[in-house]
């Protein structure tokens, strides 16, 4: 299931290859779906599945070409990672955040992009954006300090870039930035304990006076206002807005968990019986017909308003425009609209399918805790998002958070 809506330039190659992609994440959720229990149970994405994501190229999506990257676009993203997702939540997570770092890497002057991949192409990042950091001047660059966390992925990444703050740059673009570190140079802390999107790890990484040389700097300031450091800026890919596309890439996973319960629904109601009722099947009652089409309408709602804002951000940065806050402001909106219809849609199904969703055994009580956890996430959350979009309908700007 998918809905045709997408920017105006792209080309009937890049929809054949994005096609193309999706149809090998497909033929990947089988092995993805076998490891879903494991990857909640253990609290990590199994490594036969990070190994075949990489071999499929899915990890590679937003990684530069000049890196034996696909370069590709949100759109795209937003495809594989909703048909990961409709096979394990957390699997979807950790492939979704592994592509939008490597974008993020894309950002960052090419001597850190070479530090990155040039000798180690499939290097996998994970990250912090949230400054949780220190950054200390010390002689060409910086020493880092710091707790950061949720680092989904950390399990499985060889590098980590992470928000920090710049005492001395206070009441400059420089006060605040991200920095690239190699995992090695990290600690590791079990942290992630949680109801839901179990598997991603999320842990915390620690740092003490990690040696940062300047050139893995990049201010988010600069950032968020489109300046970035990349020296390649006719790649339009790295030309996209910064806070849409951290934001958006969140709700793939949360598009593939709810596809996945209509899926069950679909499934399960013409087999089950309705206890406490006249009805021989669960499909023939009204109210399950009914809470069926809502759930299926839910999710088509979520695909159109996560589709429209990825056209909206692959086109603009096609055409080198940054989008106007308002823009910004509608597409951080829309991310959070379809986060949260999509958790309705899920809420639904449960419903419809009774106590029973709940049970141990049943998937529809995973994809639940996934996407009752992982649509919160502050990036996809409705409130933020109504009060800036809300105030920049009566042209009220910058008054609720910098992360638009």
């Amino acid at each position: 299931m998918s809905i045709a809506l997408d920017a105006p330039h792209v080309t009937d190659e890049a929809r054949e290859l994005r096609a193309e992609l999706v149809e090998r994440a497909a033929k990947l959720r089988p092995l993805i779906a076998s490891n879903a229990d494991r990857a909640d149970r253990e609290r990590t994405v199994p490594a036969e599945n990070v190994a075949a994501l990489a071999e499929s190229g899915l990890l590679s999506l937003l990684r530069p070409a000049r890196y034996g990257g696909l370069q590709t676009d949100l759109r795209t993203l937003l495809e594989v990672s909703r048909e990961i997702g409709r096979a394990c939540g957390s699997t979807s997570w950790v492939t979704t955040l592994f592509n939008v770092n490597s974008w993020f890497v894309g950002l960052f002057p090419a001597r850190a992009q070479d530090d990155v991949w040039a000798d180690t192409p499939q290097s996998r990042v994970a990250g912090v954006i949230s400054p949780s950091g220190t950054a200390a001047a010390a002689n060409g660059g910086y020493l880092v300090s710091g707790r950061w966390a949720p680092a989904s992925g950390s399990a499985h990444a060889d590098w980590a870039m992470l928000g920090v703050k710049r005492p001395d740059a206070e009441g400059t673009t420089d006060a605040t930035g991200l920095v690239l570190v190699p995992m090695s140079e990290l600690t590791v802390e079990d942290t992630w304990f949680v109801s839901g999107m179990r598997g991603t790890a999320s842990n915390t990484l620690i740092g003490k006076d990690i040696f940062v040389p300047a050139h893995r700097f990049h201010s988010t300031p600069d950032a968020v206002e489109g300046h970035y450091a990349t020296p390649y800026t006719e790649e339009a890919l790295y030309r996209s807005a910064f806070v849409p596309v951290a934001t958006l890439v969140l709700a793939g996973p949360q598009l593939g968990l709810a596809e996945a319960a209509v899926d069950i629904l679909r499934e399960k109601a013409p087999q089950r019986s309705l206890s406490q009722t006249f009805y021989d099947i669960q499909a023939e009652a009204p109210f399950v017909q009914q809470a069926a089409a809502a759930a299926a309408s839910l999710v088509d709602s979520a695909q159109l308003h996560a589709y429209r804002a990825a056209a909206d951000i692959d086109e603009a940065a096609h055409h080198a425009i940054l989008p106007d806050y308002d823009a910004r402001a509608r597409i951080r909106m829309d991310a959070a609209v379809a986060a949260a219809h999509a958790r309705e849609a899920i809420s639904l199904v449960c419903s419809a399918q009774g106590a029973s969703s709940f049970g141990e055994s049943n998937p529809l009580q995973r994809i639940w805790r996934d996407s009752e956890t992982g649509s919160r996430h502050g990036g996809l959350r409705s409130d933020v998002a109504s009060d800036a979009y809300g105030k920049s309908l009566f042209g009220i700007r910058g008054t609720v958070t910098a992360f638009v």
